[in-house]
């Protein structure tokens, strides 16, 4: 059987079997966002500026990598800046958690695991976040907060908003949950601060990932290489990400030849995942590889990206990030 998210791209019999749990996810949704709007429902103001980076549609839309950027850039500026985070896929059974040197991505989640590792930044981990910015705050002097999705988390209230949207999927088929990917309706994008496309026109306000150099995920043995030492070569190639086709395309554009291994977004992975009956190197996502880091791995590569912001789209930023 097909996974529900296969039909999410095209107005389909499936969809249209779908639309009117959809209709009604729709509404559910705006009358919720509109309670907390008259304060019928409670919301948290923290004592510092919050900057939400989410998304409208379900499925991986480079928040991550960006989310790593703007902490690089409000540090740059002077500010100390904190990063809050639901950790999906966490295994700890105590929340909220500050990640920490010696804690593991499989207790708190790939993803803080990772801001942590490329910002230093201080990362705290719950569902809840209010508690999360108050442990954060409790044990670090940050005047700004970004959280790593939680645009429709209401209850929390924010100074910016920022959405990531897919260049090349967008809105799918347009509808809500579950008959499409949408989490809010569109017309949500009119409401936010500033919408980024991630692989848009240099001339819109978008951003790329990109991706130069590897890391050997057993850092004891080998150094980095660049990626171009790859091409015209055969990978394995490995993601467990919200969308892995476009780690494998961005591995084909640099002409690797690439043996596709699709995992679950957040998959737990177990050494013999990762072994193959061959020499081939294996290159995996960088929130893949903080997962396997006690792992004896020989020929496994991290392919760090990085989000390069257009000038258009950085000039906004400049400007949110004067506002607070």
């Amino acid at each position: 059987m097909k996974r529900l998210d296969h039909y999410w791209n095209s107005t389909n019999f499936v969809s249209l079997l779908l639309l009117p749990l959809s209709y009604l996810f729709c509404f559910i949704g705006k009358v919720r966002a509109s309670l907390y709007r008259i304060k019928f429902f409670k919301s948290y103001k923290a004592p510092v500026p919050v900057i939400v980076v989410g998304n409208i549609t379900v499925g991986g839309t480079g928040k991550t990598p960006l989310i790593i950027e703007l902490v690089k850039q409000l540090q740059s500026m002077g500010r100390k800046p904190g990063v809050i985070s639901r950790g999906y896929a966490g295994s700890s059974s105590s929340w909220p958690q500050l990640v920490e040197k010696d804690i593991t991505a499989i207790q708190l989640g790939d993803e803080p695991k990772l801001i942590h590792n490329r910002t230093a930044c201080p990362v705290s981990v719950g569902p809840n976040r209010q508690q999360d910015i108050e442990l954060l705050l409790s044990n670090h002097h940050c005047d700004v907060i970004l959280s790593d999705d939680g645009l429709q988390h209401y209850a929390l209230q924010r100074d910016i908003e920022i959405v990531v949207v897919d260049a090349q999927r967008k809105f799918g088929n347009g509808f809500c949950l579950p008959a499409g990917p949408l989490r809010e309706r569109q017309s949500r994008l009119q409401q936010v601060d500033l919408v980024l496309l991630n692989g848009g026109e240099a001339s819109e306000y978008s951003f790329d990932l990109l991706a130069e150099f590897c890391e050997p995920i057993n850092k004891v043995s080998v150094e980095a290489k660049t990626l171009s030492e790859f091409a015209g070569k055969t990978v394995h190639a490995i993601a467990g990400i919200g969308h892995p086709p476009r780690f494998f395309n961005m591995l084909r554009a640099l002409d690797i030849q690439v043996i596709e291994h699709e995992f679950v977004d957040h998959a737990s992975y177990e050494q013999s995942d990762l072994l193959f009956n061959d020499d081939l190197p294996v290159l995996m996502t960088e929130k893949d590889a903080v997962k396997c880091a006690d792992f004896n791995l020989l020929n496994h590569w991290a392919v760090p990206v990085n989000a390069v912001v257009s000038k258009s789209a950085q000039k906004k930023l400049d400007q949110l990030f004067q506002s607070i």
